[in-house]
């Protein structure tokens, strides 16, 4: 009787990445329009953690991820600074709305988020606050400093210590006020009564920038990968695909690589 030969395939393993970034990239629909069109270019996979842009940071700190994708520049320079991140480079911005009751029963309509908080807390109106140490959540806070209201944001203010979308549920159920980015509000289902009340002051401009986790503190980093997709994503390929992604017609992000 003959020797039959068997032949075992060798599966092909695609190479993956982890990606530490915020609930408003994976909320607002951008990373399923982005990251199959970096896949498609590069065969790499990106795992997302998305959660607040402090617990991204942390999770770098931790060389917990191989690149994070944030929006907290102050925080991300620090980052850097201290040896944890290679470079940050600018990625794409939107911006910051305060969205609250179409009624506005304070008067908060119009471009100017200091004079709309200060109103919100005189009157002790329903306020839902990220409370994550998001990128957000950091937004909110300087403007609540800028206010001159910090820790005195009247009794309706409620921390709910979640991600924009969760935070959206629950003003929408309290018909609150709420800070959150476009992006998220424009892939934001459950809108109820909220409406847009507060756009176009300058302060309420949200940069996104992504960073490389240094494999000098973290050896088991992917930089190679890593550096892949930051070279994608800040490159005309990657900046195409994100002025590409749009809702309705409006347009969620804008590419601003090497523009900041």
């Amino acid at each position: 009787m003959g020797i039959v030969a068997f032949t075992v395939a060798t599966p092909v393993w695609a190479e993956s990445i982890t990606m530490a970034s915020t609930t408003s990239t994976q909320q607002s629909g951008l990373f399923d329009h982005l990251l199959p069109a970096f896949k498609k270019d590069s065969g790499i996979d990106i795992k997302v953690v998305a959660v607040g842009t402090g617990q991204a940071l942390d999770m770098g700190r931790r060389g917990d991820a191989d690149v994070l994708f944030v929006h907290d520049k102050p925080a991300e320079e620090k980052f850097v600074a201290e040896g944890y991140g290679v470079k940050r480079f600018p990625v794409m911005y939107n911006d910051f709305i305060l969205v609250g009751p179409k009624g506005d029963p304070v008067g908060t309509k119009g471009a100017d988020i200091v004079a709309a908080l200060k109103k919100i807390a005189a009157a002790n109106a329903p306020f839902v606050s990220r409370g994550d140490k998001s990128g957000t959540h950091s937004a909110e806070l300087r403007y609540w400093k800028d206010a001159g209201l910090t820790d005195a944001q009247g009794s309706g203010y409620k921390a709910c210590g979640c991600g924009m979308g969760p935070a959206l549920n629950m003003g929408a159920s309290m018909n609150a006020y709420v800070l959150t980015d476009r992006g998220t509000w424009l892939n934001f289902k459950n809108k109820g009564d909220l409406a847009v009340l507060v756009e176009g002051d300058k302060r309420l401009f949200n940069q996104y920038g992504v960073m490389v986790v240094n494999p000098a503190k973290f050896p088991h980093v992917k930089q190679a990968e890593a550096q892949k997709f930051v070279d994608w994503v800040t490159g005309p390929a990657g900046q195409a695909t994100i002025a590409g992604y749009k809702i309705n017609g409006e347009q969620l992000f804008f590419p601003n690589a090497n523009k900041e």
